[in-house]
């Protein structure tokens, strides 16, 4: 049972650690128990909003890493769940429906790949070097390494592309006008990636933290009633003796929040201050959809925007807290660039109740 659809069990699924919004199924972005990798981007392209009830995009990210022990897998996967069933029906928890395509980041330990979709139709294109980001745009030009089998002839059907020339996903497929959210996310893209240029070489799980934090350029949010929810970080080293490491932050605004790892071990100690809470009556789940409003922040969102408006309220104290927070996120990194780096053996037990202890030391401080 996926957000609006139900669809065929898969005969087994992988481990998933996801960051989602609590009222839907799929999620935003998460990582499986193999070292894959998936997030995902709103688009507005040519191809008609279906605001009929299909697969969410947020719904095809945690098929994927269910069902993908690669990430090339993981895109089969959600390609051909694409074409099955559609992508539609509304994105947020609100009564009129916000409804948009999708654009995906799959990665694992030695591959990475770009996806992007307009309604069943979809380009991917590997990576196979350096760095690449998305942003709410289409940005596959040129150079697909797969596609829908129909792309180009539905391009040309439609006469937006005559057939003559290099095909051009992006420039096929992007609205002439596009809506002020896509706008507004070209200055936020050409800021993501000249951020990645500048580190090219060398950039680490602290780099991407930083970037992340940028309020600058866009990156993160906290403005117009829009704050970034959640942010994540991964790292996947080519060795597979040793193990993958997910920062996640569990609370919105990453520059006021802690990146906290998490990995994949046996035993794992369950977390319940950073799941949300669930309702007999959902009304995500009611027909109407989305009639009333429930309250859906877990522990740890309770208490970490409490800590805010001490912030906001208290500049002195909040900058204490805000330098102890970095101080426990410091530890946190020390600790797994240790691991990575082979100067200390991982001991399974202590993995299993990393993350949970991160959240309980970040829960005393507030």
């Amino acid at each position: 049972q996926c957000t609006y659809l139900e669809i065929e069990q898969a005969e087994r699924t992988h481990a998933v650690v996801l960051s989602r919004p609590a009222w839907l199924w799929g999620a935003e972005m998460g990582a499986n128990e193999h070292g894959v990798c998936v997030g995902n981007e709103g688009v507005w392209t040519r191809e008609p909003l279906g605001e009929d009830e299909a697969l969410l995009g947020m719904d095809l990210v945690r098929l994927g890493l269910e069902r993908g022990s690669s990430a090339r897998e993981a895109l089969e996967v959600i390609t051909a769940l694409l074409e099955r069933y559609g992508q539609g029906g509304s994105c947020k928890e609100e009564p009129v429906p916000f409804v948009y395509h999708n654009t995906f980041l799959l990665a694992d330990r030695a591959e990475a790949w770009v996806l992007e979709t307009a309604g069943r139709y979809w380009a991917a294109q590997r990576i196979r070097e350096g760095s690449r980001n998305i942003s709410n745009q289409l940005s596959i030009g040129r150079e697909i390494t797969a596609e829908h089998a129909g792309l180009r002839q539905r391009a040309r059907s439609q006469g937006w592309w005559s057939g003559d020339g290099e095909f051009s996903f992006a420039e096929v497929f992007s609205l002439t006008h596009q809506p002020a959210r896509m706008e507004a996310a070209k200055a936020r893209y050409r800021a993501g990636k000249e951020l990645l240029r500048q580190h090219a070489g060398h950039i680490t799980a602290e780099t991407f933290m930083a970037i992340l934090r940028d309020k600058a350029s866009g990156i993160c949010v906290d403005s117009e009633g829009f704050r970034t929810a959640g942010s994540m970080v991964s790292v996947l080293p080519r060795d597979p003796a040793l193990p993958c490491v997910h920062f996640f932050t569990a609370t919105p605004d990453p520059s006021r929040s802690v990146f906290k790892p998490f990995v994949f071990v046996a035993g794992l100690k369950p977390v319940p201050q950073v799941r949300s809470p669930t309702f007999r009556d959902d009304p995500a789940k009611k027909i109407p959809r989305f009639q009333s409003t429930v309250d859906r922040r877990h522990e740890l969102y309770r208490r970490h925007q409490a800590a805010l408006e001490l912030m906001e309220r208290d500049q002195e104290r909040g900058q204490k807290l805000l330098q102890t927070l970095r101080d426990l996120e410091k530890q946190g990194l020390e600790g797994m660039n240790a691991l990575l780096g082979g100067t200390v053996a991982p001991r399974p037990e202590e993995l299993a109740d990393l993350f949970f202890d991160c959240v309980e030391a970040e829960m005393k401080f507030y």
